[in-house]
């Protein structure tokens, strides 16, 4: 068996960023932009008022001739004489001859003369040319996550679409004859299919398209067929019969298509018996049938190498210290990913597990939000810290709203 740092090292150096795509703005965020992108223009273009007011030379005094109105988006090309001040909105433009701007509450109007009440100075309330942005300027560098913020800059700077990195394409397959489709009552002995969902839904959250295959049954053939479409995607993702029973036939199978397991075994709990392939080029995750192991394995091997697929830098959860609210220990000899509850208190992270932890119990990963790291032979206190692999942060939010 390797470690789990080990299995996460192999799959990263097999993967790589995907090809790029142009996708429209609007459907750009969340993605990692594929181009270095630079500013066609300043912004602002132009000296800008920043307050509803007036605009003057500062030193024109503070009794002024009121000459005429600027609504914003408009401009005046004929300078403002020395001793007067134009009505201005936020958003005009700074017509010649002014460099002061002054709120209107901090003035009096009487007929056409301006009493300002306040100090003023050059450049008071205008927002320069370039002050944002300078034409030229590398505003968001290749490698950068589109966020609302990067959304609006590039409407700023007149993209309309953008090249990115592609979305990877996850087939998704799960195996068993004791299987059965969502949708349809189990009787004893079958077990619905909830790995086909979950993991699709895992994807999505790790911004990848999944391909769901459904079910294959315990025969080669069937199989055999089942894992020739998948490997038609960017990468590949079985759940069961991937551990030492007599119909676990996908590891043997992958071998067949001319695949390398690149292991076997990983030390850890759940999820000992995960492998990962290459096949013809594509990336091949074999993930436990156990449902919680499915997941737990997703979140150490598929979700990091999915990322960096997508053309993310950062591909690992958060690790926290949280404060132990119970005893815990490991009394084996592997790590032990224990699904806990966190909770922010007192500004710390504090943290309880979520009980029973049978890999095929996915109550106890519907109340987790975070997995504690257990390192082998471990016994813990309450009180004590643990580190602490952090699944979801809405937590973070502060209190649920009635």
């Amino acid at each position: 068996m390797i470690s789990i740092e080990e299995a996460q090292g192999i799959i990263l150096s097999a993967v790589s960023p995907l090809t790029t795509e142009e996708v429209p703005l609007h459907a750009a965020f969340g993605r990692v932009v594929a181009e270095d992108l630079n500013a066609p223009w300043d912004i602002p273009m132009a000296d800008y008022s920043a307050m509803d007011g007036y605009t003057f030379a500062v030193t024109s005094g503070l009794d002024l001739k009121i000459d005429g109105f600027l609504p914003a988006g408009a401009t005046r090309s004929t300078p403002v004489p020395p001793g007067s001040a134009v009505k201005i909105m936020t958003g005009a433009v700074i017509p010649p001859g002014c460099d002061t701007v002054i709120p209107v509450e901090e003035t009096e109007v009487h007929g056409d003369r301006l009493l300002i009440n306040s100090e003023v100075r050059e450049g008071l309330h205008i927002r320069l040319r370039g002050e944002d942005v300078m034409k030229g300027d590398l505003v968001i560098p290749a490698g950068t996550l589109l966020r609302p913020a990067e959304i609006g800059m590039l409407a700023s700077l007149g993209r309309t679409a953008v090249q990115v990195v592609r979305r990877p394409k996850a087939a998704v397959l799960s195996t068993g004859d004791e299987l059965i489709e969502a949708g349809m009552a189990p009787v004893p002995g079958q077990v619905v299919n909830s790995n086909s969902y979950s993991i699709s839904a895992h994807l999505l959250d790790s911004g990848a398209v999944p391909l769901p295959l459904g079910i294959a049954r315990d025969d080669r053939e069937v199989t055999l067929g089942k894992l020739k479409e998948g490997l038609a995607a960017d990468l590949l993702i079985t759940t069961g019969g991937v551990s030492v029973g007599d119909r676990d036939l996908v590891k043997e199978l992958l071998i067949e298509l001319g695949g390398e397991i690149r292991f076997w075994q990983v030390s850890m709990k759940p999820g000992k018996p995960v492998a990962f392939a290459m096949v013809r080029g594509t990336p091949v995750f074999a993930l436990p049938g156990n449902p919680v192991a499915a997941m737990v394995s997703f979140e150490q091997f598929v979700r990091p190498a999915i990322l960096k697929m997508s053309g993310h830098t950062r591909l690992f959860r958060p690790i926290v210290k949280a404060v132990l609210r119970e005893a815990v220990t490991n009394p084996g000899k592997r790590p032990h990913l224990v699904r806990g509850t966190v909770e922010l208190s007192g500004g710390r992270y504090h943290v309880v597990s979520t009980g029973n932890q049978s890999s095929g119990r996915i109550s106890s990963l519907t109340r987790s939000n975070g997995l504690m790291v257990l390192p082998p032979d471990a016994s813990l206190a309450a009180g004590d810290d643990v580190d602490v692999q952090l699944l979801d942060r809405s937590f973070e939010m502060g209190p649920r709203t009635p």
